[in-house]
């Protein structure tokens, strides 16, 4: 199979240069998280447990396309076997469904300690939290599973040529010679109880915070933010249906939930919450005075 959009030497160099640093600030940034919050027992909480592992989540889940991505902008011939492109497309949609589960759980979080504090600890103590990040990544995973092995039982018998830097359901339905609406009732059906459920489990639980505490809902705008860029391009792209040209911007929307959100994140989850800054003051104050 052959994978690539852009032909232009130049524009490949470009969009090397910028990938690669997004990349490498994404693995940065998600890294000194879990470094910050391992090392620090003030942080040693449900909600920089689950901060944590959305770090790790968003460092596998970047690291299933980019450097594949990367090397393919360097070389002339863009090729991925079936194995390695079904492998690349199991890993992904597995991480971005986990993803979509586990914002779901961080919001829950942030409800029971905003609006039921006198029941956070017995809700949410560490038996919990593991087995609700466990119910994380095996609903992500199971839902990954039934999309590719749908999309594999296709028989591919055009050109295999991938119109995108990565393999994707939409973009693998193309080389099909069969109908492919089954598998897009699938798509709809399955994917659209994980990401669009997770959605507005997400959603319910700002509205509560919102309704409950209207000065606390302030410091999970930014979360919101996140929530709404990260679900909104994740429906676009595979639940809602499109023409041809849709298509095609749906490959743009692809990039930032697969490339960009990934960095945003640690920027919106963890930088900007006070609690991590002081944290990172506190770190950096030690290591200056051994």
């Amino acid at each position: 199979m052959l994978l690539g959009l852009v032909t232009n030497p130049l524009s490949q160099n470009i969009l090397f240069v910028m990938f690669f640093a997004i990349y490498a600030l994404t693995i940065t940034g998600n890294l000194l998280i879990i470094a910050v919050i391992e090392q620090e027992s003030c942080l040693h909480k449900p909600m920089y447990f689950f901060l944590a592992n959305l770090s790790f989540l968003e460092i596998l889940y970047t690291s299933s396309i980019t450097p594949n991505g990367l090397r393919n902008l360097l070389q002339e011939s863009k090729t991925i076997s079936f194995v390695g492109c079904f492998t690349q497309m199991f890993f992904f949609l597995g991480l971005g469904s986990t993803e979509c589960v586990l914002l779901t759980v961080m919001a829950y979080d942030r409800y029971i300690a905003i609006c039921q504090p006198l029941f956070y600890s017995r809700c949410m103590n560490p038996s919990v939290c593991v087995n609700l990040l466990c119910l994380s990544w095996g609903i992500g995973f199971l839902n990954s599973l039934v999309h590719t092995v749908c999309t594999a039982m296709l028989p591919f018998c055009k050109d295999h040529l991938i119109r995108h830097f990565f393999c994707d359901i939409p973009s693998l339905w193309k080389l099909s010679c069969r109908d492919t609406h089954p598998n897009e009732l699938v798509s709809i059906f399955v994917g659209g109880c994980v990401i669009v459920g997770s959605f507005i489990l997400t959603l319910l639980s700002y509205i509560y915070i919102l309704n409950g505490r209207k000065k606390a809902f302030s410091t999970c705008g930014s979360h919101l933010m996140v929530v709404i860029i990260y679900f909104g391009t994740v429906i676009l792209t595979y639940i809602l249906p499109g023409s041809d040209s849709y298509n095609e911007q749906k490959r743009v929307l692809s990039v930032i939930y697969g490339v960009i959100t990934p960095l945003i994140n640690p920027i919106i989850y963890g930088f900007r919450n006070t609690d991590f800054q002081n944290a990172i003051n506190k770190s950096i104050s030690h290591r200056r005075i051994r």
